[in-house]
């Protein structure tokens, strides 16, 4: 069933209704999951018509918190664009700053430093790891486990004091600038940076031990919400949902951008594309994002970290661009058309939250209930992007 809005699902028809309930026991029922309350991050709200403990059918209701991202970029100017960027994925908001500048000077043809590209790269590469790691306690918290999410919140709090000494934030994050970044990193942040790799690389052991071995854990993730690989490429996933189904696919390797073609790091692929899969894939990025920061520390270039010459006011010449980047969610496109004023004619993007949101009504039905609360977990999605 397709994603619709609230007003469908409230005026649904009695002869619909009659043809669902038809070899349906006299126990069936519809239950919302969710909406949590429309002032919080995230609101998803699932209407499932349950047959016992076993789901028949699954429909997701999006548009509680819509804010018209796209219309905004369409009345305002490019650089005054740039809070949005974080609101719509409030946990990788350096990688969309960072994806909307390569896409701003590669319509105005802006130049870049090197140091503010490896900057830029290191940046965000810290912020997918911090993205990952909140994931991941989220979704053990789902799950029922506790203890997890507070080591994990430990690591969290070191990335976000790297940044925020950096970047002057620790969420939403408007650090990039057209032609470089707003501050250079300094001795402190690189000492600090390392000293976090070197202790996270020991943490893999710990979380390791205390969640990819725990039977419990495997017992609500292995072989649940599995996708075929096939099944995955048609509903068009992205990101760790596709690659955990085995398909080796990250922009990062495909369609490099930043210094990502210069550094070596591996695509960790599933190959039964379930719920433990997509922990897997997800637990071992944040390996390859240690590696891709280490290699980007070690090879730092000297000079400026932002261009000086790059316009405040910028009135990029009539013209479009498409640029893609992989956010820790998967792949983002933006379109962004120029009239030859201050003010972008078009922007439109696509976010990989709402494409891999329509594979779960397919996913959902059949499932037991605690099964489903597993299956949107391991999906890791933000709700904002959705309602962008």
């Amino acid at each position: 069933m397709s994603i619709t809005d609230t007003s469908n699902v409230n005026i649904r028809s009695i002869e619909t209704d009659r043809k669902i309930s038809r070899g349906l026991s006299e126990q069936s029922f519809w239950l919302n999951l969710g909406p949590q309350h429309p002032a919080t991050h995230g609101v998803l709200r699932i209407l499932v018509r349950m047959d016992g403990e076993r789901v028949v059918e699954a429909e997701p209701v999006i548009g509680y918190i819509h804010r018209g991202h796209e219309r905004m970029g369409e009345t305002r100017g490019y650089a005054q664009f740039f809070p949005n960027n974080s609101r719509m994925d409030y946990l990788g908001a350096l990688t969309y700053n960072h994806g909307y500048c390569e896409a701003v000077e590669k319509l105005a043809g802006i130049e870049v430093p090197r140091r503010a590209v490896f900057i830029r790269t290191i940046t965000s590469e810290f912020n997918r790891l911090s993205s990952h790691l909140l994931w991941l306690g989220a979704y053990l918290m789902d799950l029922g486990a506790f203890t997890p999410f507070i080591y994990i919140w430990e690591e969290r709090e070191l990335i976000n004091d790297l940044l925020n000494h950096v970047t002057g934030s620790r969420l939403t994050y408007s650090y990039n600038r057209f032609g470089g970044v707003h501050k250079d990193i300094d001795d402190q942040f690189i000492t600090g940076a390392r000293a976090f790799i070197k202790r996270m690389r020991k943490r893999f052991k710990m979380y390791n031990r205390l969640v990819t071995g725990n039977v419990i854990f495997q017992a609500r993730a292995k072989g649940v919400g599995a996708i075929p690989k096939q099944r995955a490429q048609a509903y068009g996933l992205t990101g760790p949902c596709l690659r955990a189904c085995g398909v080796e696919y990250d922009i990062r390797k495909k369609e490099p951008y930043a210094v990502y073609s210069e550094v070596d790091f591996d695509i960790p692929t599933g190959q039964n594309g379930d719920a433990f899969d997509r922990y897997m894939v997800r637990f071992l990025e944040m390996e390859q994002s240690l590696r891709i920061i280490e290699q980007c520390l070690n090879r730092l270039p000297n000079g400026p970290y932002i261009n000086d010459q790059a316009p405040r006011d910028l009135a990029p010449d009539p013209g479009e661009v498409f640029f893609a980047f992989e956010s820790p969610r998967g792949q983002v496109n933006i379109f962004i058309k120029s009239d030859g004023t201050r003010i972008p004619y078009r922007m439109h993007w696509k976010n990989p939250s709402y494409t891999n949101l329509s594979i779960l009504a397919e996913l959902m039905r059949g499932q037991f209930i605690a099964d489903v609360i597993s299956i949107m977990g391991s999906f890791d999605l933000i709700i904002p992007e959705i309602d962008k």
